[in-house]
């Protein structure tokens, strides 16, 4: 906001006054962005807030502009933070890439243009195809861009026939994800737990719709709500052959509907740029065959124990961890691995090693993390029981932990 640049080690020479003044002003701007975000896309909870390393560039932008957009202007700035969220901008160097991206605000030839063509330059191609969509868990890349799809478009609920759209739900505005195939009856079927959680399994309903259809197949309550709701399934992008509504053709329902996922997702794209579909066209990145993303928030179950153990972790004093934490390449920004709650700097920032919980993953996952320098826990107890016994047990000293780091005072 105040030097145009992402470290602090600029603000050294400002005036306090003029930092004071900043801070106002960034504050102000960093709730314009928020309500942007949720009103306009429907990013409206913690869970689905991703690329969020791209609103300090979205705030320099707007403060320059003296806060005042038009409808068109707003939306390309949208475009762009949902752009920077998929393809992971800011998930490597984060503040190498927010210095690249404020340097394209500047000068005579710097503004939004120069910002979108940057990331496609950097990024490959900006349209979304449908292996985009190959990815699982609630912490995948793209697991807010289906909330976004839902709040933005017409998806109905399919036990009230209602829209669920943001700011339409007083006290059910927070959805709950839907397992189309109940994953109990997919594990019984022989289905690896990847595929079972596979993003293009997931809607988002009410929470009393979710439960009135518990685990039944949908080649059941499909048909229900259908008649009670006309077009109800279509607007949640489910495939209309109801051959795919049969679990024997599970795999084929969801390459069916990550085809129509994609096309949604371009369309929501070009509303957002307003016909200026220049940003969508070129080459398209290379999506690869096979999921290359390990790791991941499973469920809403896995996903309580998580925030428990942040809370765990608030009341004796020390950060909450990460939830969901996108380990990518540090240059491509590449998604690599998702770990369930991490401390990238460690738990003691600067004084422990990096720390991951990683509960019920693969040994790729924990190897992976642990190469890079992780110490990872595969339970919440054995996290727990690290922290009494090593940090707040010995808070008061500075003791050298495997690897030649110091651990000092909680």
């Amino acid at each position: 906001m105040l030097t145009g640049e992402a470290k602090f080690q600029f603000l050294h020479d400002e005036a306090a006054a003029d930092v004071q003044e900043g801070l106002k002003r960034a504050a102000k701007y960093i709730d314009t962005c928020l309500n942007l975000i949720g009103g306009r896309l429907g990013l409206d909870h913690d869970r689905v807030f991703f690329g969020r390393f791209g609103v300090p560039v979205m705030v320099r932008y707007l403060d320059r502009r003296g806060g005042m957009l038009n409808e068109k202007e707003r939306d390309k700035l949208l475009f762009w933070f949902v752009q920077a969220g998929m393809w992971g901008r800011f998930s490597g160097s984060t503040e190498s890439f927010i210095d690249q991206d404020l340097a394209a605000l500047e000068g005579p030839d710097g503004g939004l243009d120069k910002l979108l063509e940057q990331l496609r330059l950097w990024h490959g191609g900006l349209r979304v195809e449908p292996g985009h969509f190959t990815g699982w868990s609630l912490s995948a890349r793209f697991y807010p861009v289906l909330y976004l799809l839902t709040r933005m478009g017409r998806a109905r609920d399919w036990g009230t026939g209602l829209p669920l759209k943001a700011g339409l739900l007083g006290k059910m505005n927070r959805l709950e994800a839907h397992h189309v195939f109940p994953k109990s009856r997919l594990y019984k079927r022989g289905f690896k737990h990847a595929e079972a959680n596979a993003l293009a399994n997931f809607c988002f309903l009410t929470k009393d719709t979710n439960l009135a259809i518990s685990d039944r197949l949908p080649e059941t309550y499909f048909p229900e709500v259908e008649r009670a709701h006309p077009r109800a399934l279509a607007s949640q992008w489910i495939p209309d052959d109801p051959r795919l509504w049969k679990i024997e053709n599970f795999r084929d329902f969801l390459e069916a509907r990550k085809v129509l996922l994609a096309a949604e997702v371009n369309r929501r794209m070009e509303e957002l740029l307003h016909g200026d579909t220049r940003w969508l066209a070129g080459p398209t990145a290379p999506v690869p065959a096979v999921p290359a993303v390990m790791g991941g928030i499973a469920d809403e179950e896995e996903e309580a124990r998580i925030e428990e153990l942040g809370g765990w972790m608030e009341t004796r004093g020390l950060p909450r961890g990460e939830a969901g934490h996108d380990f990518a390449d540090p240059a491509t920004g590449e998604q690599r691995a998702i770990f369930d709650l991490a401390w990238p700097n460690g738990i003691q920032e600067g004084l422990s090693r990096p720390a991951a919980v990683l509960l019920g993953e693969d040994k790729e996952v924990i190897a992976l993390a642990s190469g890079v320098g992780y110490r990872c826990f595969t339970t919440v107890a054995a996290l727990k029981r690290y922290v009494e016994t090593e940090i707040l047990a010995r808070g008061g000293a500075r003791i050298r932990e495997p690897g030649g780091l110091k651990r000092g005072s909680a």
